[in-house]
């Protein structure tokens, strides 16, 4: 009924190719467009956008990098919340030592460091494969983490080893910093998220998505019918370790406000992994799905005991929350390895045949 294809008919290869083969996906996802650009910005309130909007979108734009090495590439990365240290520190020293460079453009730019970095410890993924590259990710995070902080121009040699935001404008409207409102900090991630959500739609659908997915399935056969392996892991890593990186700027520049080095620690990574595994891998939707679900889980039991007038400790909703995010993996990895997406993707399935029980 509501996903009704009748006379929805498909007369070229590029209709049927389409990213939205059914109108419905079309209307629902400019339904969605318009509450986030629309709805949300003008009825959420501080608490909002501090603990739910900004986050929701600054996680599942890292989780979508991720997804692009791990899901697609399939190559395995625990590095990920070191790379987008790599962004937020190279988004500081780029609006130190360049003032006048447009704040945006600058969150852009951070991005191409971290993509550098990801290719030099995206080598060793040439020889080794599967638990030995997750560990060769591991040291890059360790190794970064660490580099964060000993070398002290990273944070103009500031006494505490911290970054912090300064007042940045654009068209004297300010974006970051303390005097930055939340409502204006949410559309420029909005706007950053958007454009890479979009950009990485149509890359995992062209020749490099299918490059990228040919690998991970199986290397030895995609070389044998001609894909280059080293462009292809290469590329997966510059791009991936790209997105992560704007992330990261995003991260610190836009919700943060300020970061240590400690910041982009171990557990870092293994949030964006949750995120990833429980969202769904080698899907671009099943990252929001994650993000929303994790980033949103602590807010909701933090908030419904009080409502429902039953006293809980902050200490036990912390317990609640490894606990129920745990159980939520394993049931994930077992059930349903393709996580949150996939079981959209049944409910869609049904919708269009309703009410046949096919």
């Amino acid at each position: 009924m509501f996903y009704r294809t009748a006379g929805q008919f498909k007369t070229s290869y590029s209709k049927d190719q389409s990213i939205f083969p059914v109108r419905q996906d079309f209307i629902f996802l400019g339904m969605i467009l318009l509450f986030a650009w629309v709805v949300f910005p003008f009825t959420a309130s501080e608490f909002v956008f501090q603990t739910l909007l900004i986050p929701i979108l600054v996680y599942s734009l890292a989780a979508l990098g991720l997804n692009i090495l791990t899901g697609f590439a399939g190559q395995l990365s625990l590095g990920t919340g070191a790379f987008m240290g790599v962004g937020a520190y190279a988004c500081y020293k780029l609006i130190t030592v360049f003032p006048w460079m447009n704040p945006i453009v600058a969150i852009f730019l951070s991005g191409v460091f971290s993509a550098i970095a990801g290719i030099a410890f995206g080598l060793p993924s040439l020889r080794i494969k599967g638990f030995y590259l997750a560990i060769a990710t591991l040291a890059a995070q360790f190794f970064l983490v660490w580099l964060f902080e000993k070398w002290a121009w990273l944070y103009n040699y500031n006494a505490s080893g911290a970054i912090q935001v300064p007042n940045l404008t654009i068209f004297d409207v300010t974006v970051t910093g303390p005097y930055a409102t939340s409502i204006t900090q949410y559309y420029v991630v909005l706007f950053v998220v958007s454009v890479l959500t979009w950009a990485m739609i149509n890359m995992t659908r062209g020749n490099l998505g299918r490059t990228w997915k040919a690998t991970r399935d199986m290397d030895i056969a995609a070389e044998l019918i001609g894909v280059n392996l080293l462009k292809s892991k290469l590329t997966a890593f510059a791009i991936s370790s790209y997105v992560v990186g704007v992330s990261g700027a995003l991260f610190v520049f836009m919700w943060r406000g300020a970061a240590e080095p400690n910041l982009f620690d171990i557990p870092l990574s293994f949030r964006i992994l949750f995120i990833v595994i429980i969202g769904g891998l080698g899907s671009v939707m099943g990252n929001y799905l994650g993000a929303i679900l994790i980033v949103g889980l602590p807010v909701i039991l933090n908030t419904l005991p009080e409502a429902l007038g039953i006293p809980i400790s902050s200490a036990t909703v912390e317990h609640l929350n490894i606990m129920i995010v745990g159980s939520m993996i394993i049931f994930f990895l077992i059930i349903e390895p393709h996580g949150l997406a996939r079981l959209w993707a049944l409910i869609r399935e049904k919708l269009i045949i309703w009410p046949f029980p096919h």
